[in-house]
């Protein structure tokens, strides 16, 4: 139990380093002598968006519309709208959010500020498909790209080119008001144009990397987005753009902030942290062994850290969905490697999500000890099996080894840490 707490604080570290409430108000831009116009999408939207208003100051006017994730929202915000809206799989909520954010923007003059408030999540909030393009071809392509293993970077490029919101097309829509983006990082290298899709944000992709990107996954859009995709139309804002020459992106928190900190409570407790990067992805199976390979080379070596050590990693592991259990990446993530490293007593391990769900379960994570097998198998569990079907959270909920902290209002994507303890 002493480990498991270890772990846990060392989640709780990384997740209350990208609180809005304590990383966004030294970065607000000061009152503009016009209007100040609030828009945002993602996990951290609400929190955020509560961050602005309590550091704004009060003679000054404020008003806007953000959106977030279902059980996201919160009830602070008292002069910017927030909505909730679908998440993973865009819903109508969504797009007519999305919609009115548009509606928010337009007709604005160059004394007045869009601040903008993108976290991860934002892609699938700003759910407003391209001219021709209808809700529910958009939401099928969402789904096969979700159950295809590709990465955010790829998903990402796809969702850009079939919006009509992202990919820089909110801010072309803001021009010439001053645009400030304050985004919360979710994704590999922190490129701002991949944080939630960039809406007020330059976009180096192109509609033919969509196309290649569905030929790659086997994906077939409806008629109406492919004949969007293969239009002129379809291309996003590119770098050099008019429309960005008053827009200004700030990255205010990131994965790496996040692991440091957990690495400063491991240093607390006595282990030497080892963080082997924070954008680290792949096959969840897959990342599993290569990192249990590594705790075992630490045990038995002292290679690439001697214990007691803590190695550290973030990023978005994927998950190509084969069977039909319930379980999200860091699940699948944490039931391979407990099967990799075969019930080694020196070993404890965590893995969540820093927004507190697991893919679509209400479980952040879950975490493993050197006991995790032998209880399973008490249970009459046969890990490997449950691992076939991608059903780690049917794993862990039975092994009451589930961490379930409830929507943390931030995204930082994942957070991993494999604890090794002295011989």
């Amino acid at each position: 139990m002493q480990h498991a707490d270890l772990l846990l604080r060392m989640f709780n570290a990384a997740v209350e380093a990208a609180s809005p409430a304590l990383c966004l108000p030294s970065y607000l831009p000061p009152p503009p002598k016009g209007r100040t116009i609030v828009v945002g999408a993602g996990k951290a939207a609400a929190a955020m968006a509560e961050a602005v208003e309590q550091h704004w100051p009060a003679s000054k006017p404020l008003q806007g519309l953000v959106v977030t994730r279902y059980g996201h929202g919160g009830e602070h915000c008292k002069r910017i709208e927030v909505i909730e809206a679908a998440h993973p799989v865009p819903d109508a909520a969504g797009q007519q959010a999305a919609s009115r954010i548009l509606a928010h923007v337009r007709n604005l003059t160059q004394d007045d500020l869009v601040l903008c408030l993108i976290s991860g999540g934002a892609s699938s909030l700003l759910a407003l498909p391209a001219p021709g393009i209808d809700l529910a071809a958009k939401q099928a392509i969402n789904r096969s790209l979700l159950r295809s293993g590709a990465n955010i970077h790829d998903m990402n490029c796809v969702r850009k080119h079939l919006s009509a919101i992202k990919g820089g097309r909110l801010a072309a829509a803001a021009a010439p008001a001053t645009v400030v983006t304050l985004a919360i990082s979710d994704v590999p290298g922190d490129d701002p144009s991949v944080i939630g899709s960039g809406p007020t944000v330059p976009d180096t992709t192109t509609s033919a990397e969509a196309l290649e990107i569905l030929r790659r996954y086997s994906i077939t859009p409806a008629d109406s987005a492919l004949a969007w995709l293969t239009s002129t139309a379809s291309e996003t804002p590119k770098p050099g753009d008019p429309a960005f020459a008053r827009a200004h992106t700030i990255v205010i928190a990131t994965p790496q902030q996040s692991l440091e900190s957990a690495a400063t409570v491991a240093v607390s407790a006595g282990f030497k942290p080892l963080i082997l990067g924070d954008a680290i992805e792949g096959e969840a199976t897959d990342v599993a062994r290569v990192m249990a390979g590594m705790a075992q080379s630490c045990a038995q070596h002292h290679v690439p850290a001697q214990p007691p050590c803590v190695l550290i990693s973030g990023g978005e592991t994927t998950v190509t969905v084969r069977g039909k259990g319930r379980g999200g990446r860091n699940a699948e993530f944490l039931l391979a490697l407990a099967i990799a490293l075969g019930s080694n007593p020196r070993m404890h391990a965590i893995a969540c999500d820093t927004d507190g769900i697991d893919g679509t379960e209400d479980n952040a994570g879950a975490r493993i000890d050197p006991t995790t097998l032998a209880r399973a198998r008490a249970l009459g569990i046969d890990p490997r099996a449950r691992l076939a079907d991608n059903d780690g959270y049917t794993v862990f909920s039975r092994l009451n080894d589930l961490v379930i902290t409830g929507p943390t209002r931030t995204n930082v994507n994942d957070f991993r840490a494999i604890l090794i303890e002295t011989a």
